[in-house]
């Protein structure tokens, strides 16, 4: 018997709907694809006994067997690993982590590629996630992560910091939210968060602005997305150079020497962020140190040894204020921002703004 042309129709059309639906089915099944970027530090790093918690060797684990040691990571996500670094964070220079940008954005520009997640040292993890918190040019999840325990200690928290870091990249909620930082179940943005003791687990946090989220068990919770410029609204977005400029950090107590900032003017620095005590202040020897370095073409940003709050602007004391960056990241900001400008009115706008 044949069909009339209506059924004939309505079959190829319940045909049609099945094959999409099909398709549907098998994209939504197909879990992301997350690449690891491995750097070193102490998630990589291995010590003598597994009680040592402190001298050990950092950076000598490669991304494959971190990658190996989380079996876990397969429920989560596709992942795959590079080997960019293997080194000891302290050890880290700018022109790594400008290599390490670029790296990233490369990686990101491809369609294949749904997040990315970075293994590095804790004791300048906050530096190189602003670096690439400015300088990203993509919506995509970048993820930083590490450990305070070596991978050979008893309770290594590196494991599962790992894990966590790739829940949180292939999380269809991180995208847009800058550079994020994880570690110990909590998502810090890379702008606010800093490492706050020496060896504690719980070492990195966020004093004022407090976390962006955690990590419950599965679950990804977010709380906020920064309101700083970042990552594609930063001025600095897919920004690269093959020179940095010379940025230094001073530091006012005390007794501060003004001949500091002599020595800085004989190195032919290009910037220097001075970290006073309380809200920035400065002591009349390093006040006239800076206006030695300003002289001199010297750019001066202020900032606070205090670790937390803003520093106000004062029209008695020269150079431009950091905001409430810390000095570590209020240099990563002067680096970069010194590639485009000198003028200190645009300076302290970015300042102000990322």
């Amino acid at each position: 018997m044949s069909l009339s042309r209506s059924a004939r129709l309505l079959l190829s059309c319940c045909f049609t709907l099945f094959i999409s639906l099909s398709w549907l089915t098998a994209e939504a099944a197909t879990p992301p694809h997350i690449v690891i970027l491995a750097t070193g530090g102490t998630i990589a790093g291995q010590g003598a006994s597994s009680e040592q918690t402190t001298g050990y060797k950092a950076g000598v684990v490669g991304v494959d067997q971190l990658i190996q040691a989380v079996p876990e990571l397969k429920h989560v996500a596709n992942v795959s690993g590079e080997q960019v670094f293997n080194m000891a964070s302290e050890d880290m220079s700018t022109s790594q982590i400008a290599a390490l940008s670029a790296r990233v954005n490369a990686l990101l520009a491809r369609s294949d590629v749904d997040g990315v997640v970075i293994t590095h040292g804790t004791d300048t993890i906050e530096e190189t996630a602003y670096y690439l918190d400015l300088t990203v040019n993509s919506e995509k999840p970048v993820v930083m992560t590490a450990s305070m325990r070596p991978s050979t200690a008893i309770s290594a928290d590196g494991p599962m910091n790992l894990l966590e870091a790739v829940r949180v990249a292939a999380n269809p909620n991180a995208s847009g939210r800058g550079v994020m930082v994880v570690l110990n179940d909590r998502i810090g943005a890379a702008r606010f968060v800093t490492k706050s003791n020496t060896t504690a687990l719980d070492t990195f946090k966020a004093p004022e602005e407090g976390y962006m989220g955690r990590i419950v068990g599965p679950d990804v919770v977010f709380d906020y997305h920064p309101d700083r410029l970042h990552t594609t609204h930063s001025a600095f977005a897919g920004m690269t150079s093959s020179k940095q400029p010379n940025v230094i950090i001073l530091s006012g107590y005390q007794d501060d020497p003004g001949f500091l900032f002599d020595a800085a003017i004989a190195q032919h620095v290009d910037g220097i962020v001075f970290a006073g005590p309380g809200a920035g202040s400065v002591s009349s020897r390093s006040r006239e140190g800076m206006q030695r370095a300003i002289a001199k073409g010297i750019t001066i940003v202020r900032t606070s040894r205090t670790g937390s709050g803003n520093t106000p602007t004062d029209p008695q004391l020269p150079g431009v204020v950091a905001d409430s960056l810390n000095a570590p990241k209020a240099r990563i900001l002067l680096l970069l921002a010194l590639q485009k400008t000198h003028d200190t009115n645009q300076l302290q706008t970015w300042f102000h703004t990322h």
